[in-house]
């Protein structure tokens, strides 16, 4: 295997390893055909990076592509320790200034303006640049809804329990931590992990999920658990995003904020153009409003405008020995 170039970044805490040189070619595809061909054909790839030795079990990665979308100036696929996600905020928000740094894109200041495809559709960015320098930024979702409202779904050791399924380029179910006994602040990590493991599996298993757009997009990505501060207010709403293969998220969760102001604005508890915060386990926060009204198949949908900081950690050039009898990473719990 040639030499993979990264450049390392974390937004609120959230790695975000961005590959920039030595990924395999794939063919010209759509996005989602490309997420497949390289899910069947270059996965060794994804378990090399993200796994250990040069990975770890919460690593997060993203593959800048050619965009197939004409109003993109380029396309991403994610990378984490199960698979590759449809779609990505605190990624996008990394890449956003990657883009701008490297070059990707023009740089002009005071905001330089770009789009980014992603499995899930095309996100616009605004980020801000100042005496050269990049810094916060700003994406614009594709449509994000809410697909279920206070379901019913029977949590092993729980008993029944209500739960809202949200959209923000990537299905959540959310709930607040308090309904399995948790204080985000105060319980163990492993069991706010535990508890909310158990409700995407109950999810996964009682519940159709379906995108009305694309069959690829129609699986339940996680849980959120939520402090239960829905209605708007200046003070920021703590959560925590538990996804993939039970890989915690250390930032508020882009796509997640996305979801939550979607489910939020179907209750009627926030107002269009109203501005939240949303702030993670390692008291990252990004912002989230909801500025626009669209629809998504039959479903009433937002565009939801999400903000926040991404900053560097390094660069890495990784290697594969032919004889690495650990060629394929592994994953300590």
């Amino acid at each position: 295997m040639q030499p993979i170039d990264t450049v390392e970044m974390h937004t609120g805490g959230e790695p975000v390893r961005i590959v920039v040189g030595g990924y395999p070619a794939l063919p010209k595809a759509t996005l989602l055909e490309r997420r497949r061909h390289a899910l069947e054909h270059h996965d060794d790839v994804r378990r090399l990076l993200m796994r250990e030795p040069r990975g770890h079990f919460d690593m997060y990665g993203a593959v800048p592509l050619e965009a197939d979308a004409p109003d993109a100036d380029f396309a991403v696929l994610f990378l984490h320790n199960e698979g590759y996600s449809t779609m990505c905020g605190h990624a996008v928000i990394a890449l956003g200034r990657w883009a701008v740094d490297s070059g990707r894109v023009a740089p002009r200041e005071p905001e330089t303006r770009l789009a980014i495809q992603c499995p899930c559709g095309v996100v616009r960015l605004r980020v801000e640049v100042k005496g050269g320098r990049s810094g916060r930024v700003r994406f614009e979702s594709v449509p994000a809804f809410a697909l279920m409202l206070e379901r019913s779904v029977e949590v092993p050791g729980h008993g029944r329990l209500a739960v809202d399924i949200g959209y923000g380029g990537a299905f959540y179910a959310v709930l607040p931590a308090s309904r399995l006994g948790l204080e985000l602040k105060e319980t163990p990590l492993a069991a706010i992990v535990e508890r909310a493991s158990l409700v995407s599996e109950a999810v996964r298993d009682q519940l159709a999920i379906q995108h009305p757009e694309d069959k690829d997009l129609g699986f339940l990505y996680g849980t959120i658990l939520t402090d239960g501060s829905d209605a708007w207010s200046p003070e920021p709403s703590l959560n925590v995003c538990i996804f993939a293969d039970r890989q915690v998220d250390r930032s508020p969760t882009g796509s997640g904020v996305t979801a939550r102001i979607a489910l939020q604005r179907a209750k009627g508890l926030i107002q269009e153009g109203q501005e939240r915060a949303f702030e993670s386990l390692t008291g990252a926060r990004f912002t989230g409003r909801a500025i626009g009204r669209a629809r998504s198949g039959v479903h009433e949908a937002v565009v939801v405008e999400v903000g926040g900081h991404a900053h560097y950690a390094g660069t890495a050039r990784f290697t594969l020995e032919d004889d690495d009898p650990l060629a394929q990473g592994f994953l300590l719990r």
